[in-house]
């Protein structure tokens, strides 16, 4: 698996394609699509046809939202928490989840749910690699995906604790990038993201 999951903000449905071959080729083919803007879905849609892309669906809030993201194609959602209702729309829709917690109870009751991969959200104000550090003890059987604050400065203090796979961030595609069609920059933050 990659080390960084790019968390992806897209404006445009246009920049959609280029900016996934520019993030694949780097090295980064697991790509989050965060619904917050309404590109968001057609942007999900032009990524999954990018040989090579895994495109999920970030910011799930709703039912209504799971099902939309599997309509446009995607192949995972990523949710900030986790409500029953969101757990029970995935599994109804048959979408992989990467559900939010922030403390060890959230972590235990999605754990007891089956979901032994979290995302540990907001990672960098709910007490960084320390916090991390800390579940691992009493939840080895817990691996998690921080995001949150998460910079190439900071990443390799998450990527080196047991209980995480890989971290997400936004830095390897920066708004101002995107708004100037730098494919060939963001190739590059994603190139420089694997080397860490």
């Amino acid at each position: 698996m990659a080390p960084v999951i790019p968390v992806l903000v897209v404006e445009h449905a246009a920049h959609a394609r280029p900016l996934a071959e520019a993030l694949v080729a780097g090295g980064l083919p697991v790509l989050e699509v965060t619904l917050r803007t309404p590109a968001a879905l057609d942007a999900i849609r032009a990524m999954a046809d990018v040989p090579g892309a895994v495109v999920g669906a970030g910011t799930l809030l709703t039912p209504a939202d799971v099902a939309a993201a599997k309509a446009a194609g995607a192949a995972f959602g990523v949710s900030p928490g986790a409500t029953d209702r969101l757990l029970d729309a995935c599994a109804a829709e048959g979408l992989a989840l990467l559900p939010g917690a922030a403390t060890a109870s959230e972590a235990m009751r999605l754990w007891e749910r089956g979901y032994s991969v979290q995302k540990f959200f907001p990672a960098a104000t709910s007490g960084g690699p320390t916090a991390l550090r800390a579940l691992a003890g009493p939840l080895p059987q817990v691996r998690f995906c921080p995001t949150g604050g998460i910079t190439s400065e900071n990443m390799s203090d998450y990527l080196g604790l047991p209980n995480v796979l890989c971290v997400g961030g936004s830095w390897v595609a920066p708004p101002a990038m995107l708004a100037a069609e730098d494919w060939a920059g963001v190739e590059a933050l994603a190139r420089d993201a694997v080397r860490r």
